[in-house]
C-alpha cells in the first residue's frame, strides 16, 4: 500500500512508473476521443446480489452490471474478470470474438480497480460458478491509482480507517458492518414512530456548555460575534418540546465531546435521546428493552448473540437490581446498613478502595459499583436508583431522598444507555446547575443555561428521558471490538506534511527526497523511571515485548502522568503509567503499537499499579528536554518480544 509509512524508496519508485503508466493510458484514451471520465450514466438492470438470487430465472437472458473490476486472468482469446459493486461480486467471462478485435484489446488494457459496465448473458461455468458471458465492456471510470496489493490486501487498522474507502473496496466483509448499522438506525426510528414518538431536529451549534460532565468544542459565529460551542448532549433542547407541548420527543443525532479517544471513544458519535411526558424511568426502562430486542430479532433472527466469543441472551424481561443490591451481590457489602459518610468511608477503607475527601456515600457506593460490579454486568441488566452525588439532573425517589430514578442499562459489562425521570421543579434545577458548576467547572466549561430554566418555570409535565448510545448498539451487534469499526470515517490524527507530499508525487523524478531531521543523539539518555524500583541484574533479565494502546487518558489530579490500557498479547489488558504528559496528548497515542518491559514489579502510582514500563528516550537540547517514546509499525502483533 503506497501510503504505509514503511514503504521502502524501491517500492514507491514502482508505484510510482504504475502510476505514471496509468496516467499515460488515460491520455490515450482522451486522444482517441475515448475519454471515460466524460460518460454520465449507465443503465443497469441488476446489482451483483439480484442477479446471484435470480441467477436460475435471469439464464439466457440479456442483464447489464456494473462495478469495480477486482481481478482479471488474460487468456490469449478468452479472458476471466470478478466485477464487484455494493452487494458482492461477479465472474465475467469475455471472449475476443463476442467483443471483437479492438475491444478486446482496450479490455485486456484495464486496470484492477477500473469501473466498468458489462453487458452479457448469465451462465454456469464447466466448475458451476455463475458468471456473466460477456458481449460488451464498457470503461466507466479509470483507476489512476493501484490498489492495495492482491495477497496482502489492506490490513493496517490506521490506514483503514484513515482510507475507509480503501478498506470497503478490499474488505466486503466491512459493507455488511454498515449496511447493519443503516438497518439498525432504520429499526430504532421504526418502532419510536410507531409508538407515537415526533421525530425532530435541534441545533448542534449551542450559546451554552451545558453538561459539566463534558468538555465542548468551541467555536465563533462572525456574523453575530458570538462564542458558540457544538453540542455535548440533546437534552436541554428536547424537554424545551416536552414544555411546549410535544408529548413523545426523540432525536438521533451526533454529538461532540473534546475529550480522549479509545476503543470505545471518538469525538463525535451518535447519540439517541428520547423523552415521554407523563412516564417515568420505569416507562423508560420497558421502551430501552423493546429498543434492543426487537434489534436483535430483526438483524440477528433471535434473542441470542455473540460478543466477542462471549453468548449474550437478549431475551425480554431482563434483570433489574437498584445499585445497592447489585453491590451487596457482588461485593457483599450491604449500604442499606451504611447510613454516613464516615461508615461508607470506613467499608472503602475496609476494601481497599480509594476515595478522595469531598466524597459522600452515594459516591462511595458508585466507587463500590465500578470495582466490583460493572464488569460482571455480561448479561442484559438495568441498574437503578443512583445516588443523587452522581446524578444531579434526576429526581429524588420517594423512599430515599439520597437517591434518585435513574437507571442505566449494561451488557457486556458496558453501559449502554442512561435514563432519568426528569427533574421538572425550576427552582430545584438551578439550584442543582449552580451546585454542579461548583463542582465541576473548570476554566468557564460549565455554564447555566437560564433560558431552559425560564422554559421549565412554565411548567413541564412529569418526564422519563432515555440517552442511548447508538454506536456501542452497533458494536455489540456487529461484534465489533471499537467505535472505529462503526465509523465510517472516525476521527484520526492527520498524517505528517512529508508523508502527505510522498503519497501525491508522481514519479521518482518529481518525488523529491524529504531530508530526514538530523538530531544530536550525544546527549540521548534513557528515561530514569525505574532506577530505584529496579537493580541491573532485574533490569537485565527485562522482556521487551511490542504493545497495542487500547485506551490513553490523562490520571486526574495528576499533570505529568497518562494511564494506558495495553494489549500485550497476553488476552489481559495490562495498565501502565507514564509520565510524558507534557509531550504528547492521549488521544494521539491510541492505536499506536509501542514497546514496554512487562516483566517488572508492579510500581504504585497515584493509588494505581503500574505494571511495566513505556520505552522512550530524553533528547537534551541545550535546556530544553524532547521526549521521544519508542513506536514501531502497527504491523508487529501485540505480544512479539524483542530480541
Amino acid at each position: 500500500m503506497e501510503t504505509n509509512e514503511q514503504t521502502t524508496g524501491e517500492e514507491l519508485a514502482r508505484l510510482s512508473e504504475v502510476r505514471k503508466v496509468r496516467r499515460d493510458k488515460l491520455e490515450a484514451l482522451k486522444a482517441a476521443g475515448q475519454d471515460p471520465f466524460q460518460i454520465v450514466t449507465y443503465d443497469q438492470t441488476h446489482e451483483t446480489g439480484d442477479l446471484l438470487r435470480d441467477f436460475e430465472a435471469l439464464e439466457g437472458q440479456t442483464v447489464r452490471i456494473a462495478g469495480r473490476l477486482m481481478s482479471k486472468r488474460v487468456m490469449g482469446k478468452a479472458s476471466f474478470a470478478h466485477v464487484q459493486d455494493m452487494q458482492g461480486r461477479m465472474q465475467i467471462y469475455v471472449r475476443r470474438e463476442d467483443l471483437g478485435d479492438d475491444a478486446y484489446a482496450a479490455f485486456k488494457k484495464l486496470d484492477i480497480g477500473d469501473i466498468v459496465g458489462v453487458e452479457g448473458i448469465p451462465f454456469l461455468t464447466k466448475t458451476g460458478e455463475k458468471s456473466v458471458h460477456a458481449h460488451a465492456v464498457t470503461l466507466l471510470s479509470k483507476s489512476l491509482q493501484p490498489l492495495p496489493e492482491k495477497f496482502h490486501g489492506l490490513k493496517d487498522m490506521d490506514l483503514r480507517y484513515r482510507e475507509r474507502y480503501l478498506d470497503l473496496i478490499m474488505n466486503p466483509e466491512v459493507k455488511d458492518t454498515f449496511k447493519m448499522r443503516s438497518q439498525i438506525q432504520g429499526i430504532l426510528r421504526r418502532v419510536l414512530l410507531e409508538k407515537g414518538f415526533l421525530e425532530v431536529e435541534t441545533p448542534t451549534l449551542h450559546m451554552h456548555a451545558t453538561n459539566a460532565a463534558a468538555r465542548p468544542f468551541r467555536t465563533h459565529h462572525n456574523t453575530l460575534d458570538i462564542d458558540m460551542v457544538l453540542r455535548v448532549e440533546l437534552e436541554l433542547y428536547l424537554k424545551r418540546l416536552i414544555i411546549g407541548g410535544l408529548d413523545r420527543v426523540f432525536e438521533m443525532g451526533r454529538i461532540f465531546r473534546n475529550e480522549g479517544m479509545s476503543y470505545k471513544h471518538n469525538p463525535e458519535f451518535t447519540m439517541l435521546e428520547l423523552y415521554q411526558a407523563y412516564t417515568d424511568y420505569h416507562g423508560m426502562m420497558d421502551i430501552c428493552e423493546e429498543l434492543f430486542t426487537t434489534v436483535s430479532r430483526e438483524v440477528k433472527g433471535g434473542y441470542q448473540i455473540t460478543y466477542d466469543g462471549t453468548e449474550i441472551d437478549l431475551t425480554p424481561g431482563w434483570t433489574r437490581l437498584t445499585m445497592i443490591e447489585a453491590v451487596k451481590k457482588y461485593s457483599g457489602v450491604d449500604f442499606d446498613t451504611i447510613q454516613t459518610d464516615e461508615e461508607a468511608k470506613a467499608a472503602a477503607d475496609k476494601a481497599g478502595i480509594e476515595y478522595n475527601d469531598e466524597q459522600k456515600r452515594g459516591d462511595i457506593i458508585n466507587l463500590f459499583f465500578e470495582e466490583y460490579c460493572e464488569e460482571k454486568l455480561i448479561q442484559p441488566t438495568f441498574i437503578y436508583d443512583y445516588p443523587i452525588e452522581i446524578s444531579p439532573l434526576a429526581k429524588r425517589t420517594k423512599y430515599d431522598p439520597r437517591l434518585t430514578e435513574r437507571f442505566e442499562v449494561f451488557v457486556y459489562g458496558r453501559e449502554m444507555g442512561n435514563a432519568f425521570t426528569e427533574l421538572n421543579d425550576p427552582v430545584d434545577q438551578r439550584e442543582r446547575f449552580i451546585e454542579q458548576a461548583k463542582k465541576k467547572n473548570i476554566e468557564g466549561e460549565f455554564e447555566i443555561d437560564e433560558d431552559f430554566v425560564y422554559a421549565m418555570e412554565h411548567g413541564m409535565p412529569p418526564t422519563g428521558g432515555l440517552g442511548m448510545g447508538v454506536d456501542r448498539m452497533i458494536m455489540l451487534f456487529t461484534d465489533s471490538p471499537g467505535i472505529r469499526d462503526v465509523l465510517l470515517f472516525p476521527t484520526m490524527k492527520p498524517l505528517d506534511n512529508d508523508k502527505k507530499v510522498e503519497k501525491v508525487a508522481e514519479t521518482p523524478a518529481e518525488a523529491a527526497p524529504v531530508a530526514p531531521e538530523k538530531i544530536d543523539f550525544s546527549n540521548v539518555v534513557i528515561e530514569p523511571l525505574f532506577e530505584e524500583f529496579v537493580d541491573f541484574e532485574t533490569f537485565s533479565k527485562s522482556d521487551f515485548r511490542a504493545v497495542k494502546v487500547l485506551e490513553c487518558e490523562a490520571v486526574p489530579k495528576s499533570k505529568k502522568l497518562l494511564k494506558f490500557t495495553l494489549d500485550d498479547g497476553t488476552g489481559v489488558n495490562r495498565t501502565i503509567l507514564s509520565g510524558i504528559h507534557a509531550f504528547y496528548e492521549p488521544e494521539e497515542l491510541v492505536g499506536k503499537t509501542l514497546i514496554a518491559i512487562t516483566n517488572l514489579p508492579p510500581r504504585p502510582m497515584m493509588g494505581i499499579d503500574s505494571c511495566g514500563m513505556l520505552l522512550s528516550a530524553i533528547n537534551k537540547r541545550g535546556e530544553e528536554e524532547e521526549l521521544h517514546l519508542l513506536m514501531v509499525d502497527n504491523h508487529i502483533p501485540a505480544g512479539a518480544k524483542l530480541y
